[in-house]
This record gives structure tokens, C-alpha cells and sequence, in this order.
């Protein structure tokens, strides 16, 4: 079940018409830009965009011809830039964010992923649990950050903004 926009969202006064269906993603393309690593790390990003067109809520600020829409996502001198257009290929909006806001998160979201791994090979069911809760938070504030980043840009709900977190987060891994 999708989870609603939030209060006063511009995009929760396209849902109340009717549109909410057009306010998702229908694609998603990794530029050149961005390289290609190894095939688990290749694997990964792609169950991530699957994860993601799958289910999102997805609206560009200002748009009044409505979705669904195409991202394009690329690197550009340490910056990570959205190219929306619509499902036609029509151009919508370009966003550039900087990465350096997601930094700490990732790393930090990498060593406590790391720990889990080996963790799942050793540790107690409760130490499990403790660090896995530890991952889902860092996860959550990496969401919340990117919420934040899009803020004024890009509404999404809070699971579509965790599965382009994880993303952002696979794009990283080097593998």
C-alpha cells in the first residue's frame, strides 16, 4: 500500500485528482558517468533500480504536466545530477546535488554493514539485532538527509527516498 504524501505536499494535490499513478518513476538509467565495477557490485546496483521502479512516489516540484517520469542519474565533478523527463523522453527538470552531505552517512552505513556481515558469522541473535538496528538507522538518516537535500526540488515519500539512498550507497560500492 503506498504511503501517502506528506501534509500540504504539491504532489498530495495531484493524488486528491486522481494522478497519483503518474507520480512515480517508470525508469531509471545509470550514466556512463557513473563506470561500472565489478558484477556483484553491478548485481546490486540493479536490484536497486528494480526496488525502486517497483514502487515509488516520485514528483518534481512546479510540474504541471504530471508523470510518470524517466531519472537519468550521473556524476558530474563530485555531484550527483538528476535528469528527470517524462515517460515519452520529454525533458522536465535537471538537479545537481552535492555528495559531500552523504559522506559520513555512507561510510559510516559501509564499516556497520561490514560489522553485520561478519557478525551474521559469529555474534549472538541479539547482537545481531542491535547492529542491524544500528544499519537501519544510519539508513534512515541517509533517507531523511536525502529528503532533505531534494526538499523545494523533488518530492518523495520516505520509502522511495530509502531506495534511492541505497542507490546513492551502491554507487559507491567499489565491491
Amino acid at each position: 500500500m503506498p504511503v501517502p504524501w506528506p501534509s500540504g505536499s504539491i504532489c498530495e494535490a495531484g493524488v486528491e485528482q486522481g494522478i497519483a499513478s503518474k507520480s512515480r518513476l517508470v525508469d531509471v538509467v545509470l550514466d556512463e558517468s557513473i563506470g561500472r565495477s565489478t558484477p556483484d557490485v553491478e548485481h546490486e546496483r540493479a536490484v536497486a533500480i528494480f526496488d525502486l521502479i517497483e514502487e515509488n512516489r516520485f514528483c518534481p516540484v512546479g510540474d504541471e504536466g504530471g508523470g510518470p517520469y524517466r531519472l537519468r542519474l550521473s556524476l558530474a565533478e563530485s555531484r550527483l545530477v538528476f535528469q528527470v523527463s517524462r515517460e515519452d523522453g520529454a525533458a522536465v527538470v535537471t538537479h545537481i546535488l552535492s555528495l559531500t552531505p552523504f559522506r559520513r552517512i555512507v561510510k559510516d552505513y559501509f564499516l556497520i554493514c561490514e560489522s553485520y556481515y561478519q557478525a551474521i558469522r559469529s555474534a549472538t541473535p541479539s547482537q545481531i539485532e542491535a547492529i542491524d538496528m544500528g544499519r537501519r538507522g544510519l539508513h534512515n538518516e541517509g533517507s531523511q538527509t536525502l529528503m532533505d537535500r531534494l526538499a523545494g526540488k523533488v518530492e518523495v515519500d520516505f520509502d522511495t527516498a530509502r531506495r534511492l539512498f541505497t542507490l546513492i550507497c551502491v554507487l559507491h560500492w567499489r565491491g
